[in-house]
C-alpha cells in the first residue's frame, strides 16, 4: 500500500511549491561576520531551500511564493532566485517605502564554524516583504485548483514572522487539502523568531493548529518539545542511541495527538565538532521506523541548509518510491552531500545522491 496518494503528475502544472520568505545570505567565506571586509551574496530560506533542491537536484517542477521587494535589493534577490529554476509567478511584489521602514529584503549574515568553533547566523530581517504576506493576498484558488500542485511545503520559520503568516500558511494550507496536495512542514524552530512575540507557548499555540493539517512532519527533538509541547526526558541536541529510543516515543505521542500525521522524519546529527557531525535520519510511517545508514565524522564545510536538503530529498523518495528506506536515505544522502559545499542551498545531483545512497567513497571520479 502507498505511504502517500500524491496527485496523477499530468493533471499538476508543479511537482512542489514552497511557501515562505527568502533572504540574501551575506557570507564572509573563512572570515568572521564582525572582521571581515568582503561578503558572497546568495539567497536562502528554510522553505525556499526544499523547493530548490527538488528543483536542481531532482528535477522536478516547482514554484515559491513569497514577498519581494521592487528595489535593487529585491531584484538582487530576484536575479538569485532565477538560477535556482523555480517558477515565481506566485511571489508578491511590494512597493519600496524609501528607507525600509514597513518592507525591505531580509539578510542572514552567516558565519561557518570550524573545530571548536560553532557556525554563527545573525538575521536581520524585521520587517521583510515576506512577513507582510497576509491571507487573500495569494489567489490560492488558481494555484491547487486550476494549476493543480503535488506536494505543498512550508514550516515554522515562516510561521513566526509575523502576527498573519501563521494564518496565510492556514490559509494554503486548506485549500490543498480541498484539492488533494499533499502537506509537508518543517517545524524548524527558531527562539530567536519566537522570542519577541510570545516564546515557546506562541509557537506551540501555533503550531499545534497547523499540526492538525500536515501530511508529513519534519523535525527534530528540540522541534517536537519547543513547538508541540512533547517532552521526553534527557533529550538533548546530540543525540545518542539511548536518546534515540526516547525520540521514538515522542513522536508516536506526536501521531497518536495528531492522527493526520502520515509520516514524521528528522535527522539525526550530534556535533562533535563545528566541522565534523555524526549524520543519520530516521522515518515513521505505518507504525514503523526506518534508519538511515550511520555516516560518523562527516566532514561539514557548510552545515547550513543540511536539513532543507534532508527535506528535499525524503520529499523526492516519498513522491517517487513506495519504500520509505529508500526515502530517508535519500534525505540523509542529499542533506550529507549539501554540507560539503558552500551556501544554503544544494549543488548535488542525483546521481552524487545515488552514488552516497550506495557507500560510493571519495575517490576522484574522473
Amino acid at each position: 500500500m502507498a505511504i502517500l496518494k500524491l496527485r496523477d503528475k499530468k493533471d499538476c502544472k508543479y511537482d512542489i511549491v514552497s511557501l515562505g520568505e527568502v533572504m540574501i545570505r551575506l557570507d564572509p567565506g573563512s572570515e568572521r561576520i564582525h572582521t571581515t571586509r568582503h561578503f558572497r551574496a546568495w539567497e536562502g530560506g528554510g522553505e525556499y531551500n526544499v523547493a530548490r533542491g527538488l528543483k536542481r537536484c531532482f528535477g522536478q517542477r516547482g514554484a515559491v511564493v513569497t514577498g519581494m521587494v521592487n528595489n535593487p535589493v529585491g531584484r538582487l534577490l530576484e536575479d538569485l532566485m532565477l538560477q535556482g529554476g523555480l517558477d515565481l509567478d506566485y511571489c508578491k511584489w511590494f512597493d519600496y517605502d524609501g528607507i525600509g521602514r514597513d518592507v525591505r529584503v531580509g539578510l542572514n549574515f552567516t558565519e561557518a564554524g570550524f573545530g571548536c568553533r560553532a557556525a554563527v547566523g545573525c538575521s536581520d530581517r524585521a520587517n521583510s516583504a515576506a512577513s507582510n504576506l497576509k491571507p487573500g493576498d495569494i489567489d490560492w484558488e488558481k494555484l491547487f485548483g486550476t494549476d493543480g500542485v503535488r506536494w505543498f511545503h512550508t514550516g515554522g520559520i515562516f510561521a513566526g514572522l509575523s502576527e498573519t503568516t501563521a494564518e496565510v500558511i492556514i490559509e494554503a494550507m486548506t485549500l490543498a487539502r480541498k484539492y488533494g496536495t499533499i502537506i509537508s512542514y518543517d517545524l524548524n524552530y527558531r527562539p530567536s523568531i519566537w522570542k519577541a512575540i510570545g516564546g515557546q507557548k506562541k509557537a506551540q499555540e501555533v503550531n499545534s493548529k497547523i499540526a492538525t493539517l500536515v501530511d508529513v512532519m519534519i523535525g527534530n527533538e528540540e522541534d517536537f518539545s519547543a513547538s508541540l509541547g512533547f517532552h521526553i526526558e534527557g533529550l538533548d541536541e546530540n543525540i545518542t542511541n539511548i536518546e534515540i529510543e526516547g525520540f521514538k516515543q515522542m513522536i508516536k505521542a506526536a501521531c497518536v495527538k495528531f492522527p493526520n500525521f502520515k509520516a514524521v522524519a528528522t535527522t539525526l546529527r550530534n556535533a562533535v565538532t563545528a566541522s565534523q557531525n555524526d549524520w543519520s535520519a530516521i522515518l515513521y510511517t505505518a507504525d514503523n521506523f526506518y534508519q538511515a545508514a550511520q555516516r560518523p565524522l562527516l566532514e561539514i564545510f557548510d552545515r547550513v541548509g543540511g536539513g532543507d536538503s534532508f527535506a528535499s530529498g525524503l520529499i523526492y523518495g516519498l513522491m517517487e518510491s513506495d519504500d520509505p528506506d529508500f526515502a530517508v536515505n535519500c534525505g540523509a544522502a542529499h542533506g550529507a552531500l549539501a554540507m560539503t559545499t558552500p551556501g544554503d542551498t544544494t549543488t548535488a545531483s542525483l546521481t552524487e545522491v545515488l552514488k552516497v545512497i550506495k557507500g560510493a567513497g571519495a575517490r576522484v571520479d574522473r
